[in-house]
């Protein structure tokens, strides 16, 4: 369905309003700048902000709604004969080897997570997000394989999965904040997939095979 007028001015609003208060963020910290200061940066009511952001620091980490669902979904879109964990590997890989933005690498990445680092509030929501990354994806492989409640293995396999994750984003973080060049780094996550890959065991690479059609 076509996006409406109004839904489209709302989504450019709300993009705009996150654009400033992150410049902001960067410029001047995440613990100086008030709601106040980037609603009046960005031309708009206090309200205004608050509306498309509940708390300060969904302004900051406005784009890791789609950071907790992305496991899950590559869990979902995994193709037929490929496992849960092959998929999120083969995704990461192709993340990695295109030096995507998606995955932490790019210059600008530095200033982004130094004033997480900065900022105690910014680091417990991170933590947050990283919780709700293992949850969904533990629910999608629980659907997906039709595993009941009280069987323990999609959790199990959630942490797994979720560890491959984690390292690669924080390995890419640590290394952009170091001044790394993104092309370099990436050869070097690609070869670090490898050594983790070789590390899981067979039940975890050969669960949530999708039946081929």
């Amino acid at each position: 369905m076509a996006e409406g007028l109004r839904e489209r001015k709302k989504r450019e609003t709300r993009q705009r309003i996150s654009d400033i208060a992150t410049a902001l963020f960067v410029e001047h910290g995440f613990v100086t700048v008030t709601i106040a200061d980037v609603a009046d940066a960005a031309d708009v009511s206090v309200n205004t902000v608050y509306n498309y952001f509940p708390a300060k620091e969904d302004l900051f980490l406005d784009r890791g709604k789609d950071v907790v669902h992305r496991l899950a979904r590559w869990v979902r879109g995994r193709d037929a004969g490929e496992s849960a964990a092959a998929a999120v590997l083969r995704e990461l890989r192709e993340e990695v080897e295109t030096v995507s933005p998606r995955v932490g690498l790019t210059k600008d990445c530095q200033h982004f997570l130094r004033v997480i680092h900065e900022a105690p509030g910014l680091r417990s929501r991170l933590w947050s997000v990283q919780q709700e990354v293992q949850e969904n994806l533990e629910t999608a492989l629980r659907e997906e394989t039709g595993a009941p409640a009280d069987d323990p293995m999609p959790t199990l396999i959630a942490g797994q999965i979720n560890w491959l994750h984690q390292t690669v984003m924080g390995v890419i973080g640590r290394e952009m904040v170091a001044g790394r060049d993104p092309g370099e780094v990436s050869g070097e996550i690609l070869l670090l997939l490898d050594e983790m890959e070789g590390l899981l065991g067979e039940k975890v690479l050969n669960y949530a095979v999708r039946a081929s059609e």
